[in-house]
């Protein structure tokens, strides 16, 4: 039975296709000034054709999406909560919910409604899910302050974690090195989190943003690698 995984971001969709966990298939699809309107889209609906397909994952890292404690439960505010964060269509977008147990914490989040009504209509088993959920669902902090950096193509997404508890989490769209620098410095500063006492950790597109990694080098003296997405292992599709 062959598995389909998808991961939506801001400007693009990877997708691979794998069997018992073997991957067969791999691909990656951005949008550029000189892509068509609908790119994604038609990538999307040509994956879909694939006739072998089973069980479909499906992963957005889509920057709408609001953070809440377990538990609450007024869901018809989610647009509203997710709309303080991002602009939302709610004619055009999904509102979604996806809860993580292991700390307590639900994300609401909204997925773009074309590409979501594409994947049901094959009416194969799909679990959809945050990418967020299952970062955090991946980590597994110590008894100290640490920030979790999860780097994609031109976007990435991290948590602060103190003592094991969630201080803080983000998703940004960013377009260059400095851009995430700023954003991690500044939210270090905000959240009163020494450099020297806190531990990075990155995963995922490493090698794409090398130049971030060795200019955040020179900031901070804790930094470890811990995933870097090489063929047929992309962190997100492929951590379990």
């Amino acid at each position: 039975m062959q598995k389909l995984s998808l991961l939506f971001t801001k400007d693009g969709l990877q997708y691979q296709i794998s069997k018992n966990r073997n991957v067969s298939e791999e691909q990656s699809f951005f949008v550029t000034e000189e892509t068509p309107e609908n790119d994604i889209v038609d990538q999307l609906a040509k994956v879909l054709t694939n006739k072998n397909i089973k069980e479909i994952a499906v992963f957005s890292a889509l920057n709408h999406f609001t953070l809440m404690p377990e538990g609450f439960s007024q869901h018809d505010l989610g647009y509203d909560l997710i709309a303080y964060n991002a602009p939302v269509d709610r004619e055009n977008e999904e509102l979604m919910l996806s809860v993580n147990k292991k700390f307590g914490v639900q994300f609401y989040y909204t997925f773009p409604k074309n590409y979501y009504q594409l994947i049901k209509d094959l009416n194969v088993a799909t679990n959809f899910n945050f990418s967020g959920e299952k970062f955090l669902n991946t980590i597994n902090p110590k008894n100290q302050k640490e920030i979790h950096i999860n780097l994609y193509h031109n976007q990435c997404e991290f948590f602060a974690l103190n003592q094991k508890k969630i201080v803080l989490y983000n998703n940004l769209d960013v377009n260059s090195e400095v851009d995430f620098l700023y954003f991690i410095m500044f939210t270090l500063s905000k959240i009163g989190f020494g450099i020297n006492e806190t531990q990075f950790l990155v995963y995922g597109e490493t090698t794409e943003n090398e130049t971030f990694i060795s200019e955040l080098r020179k900031f901070v003296k804790n930094l470890k690698i811990v995933y870097d997405n090489i063929p047929k292992k992309n962190f997100i599709l492929n951590a379990q």
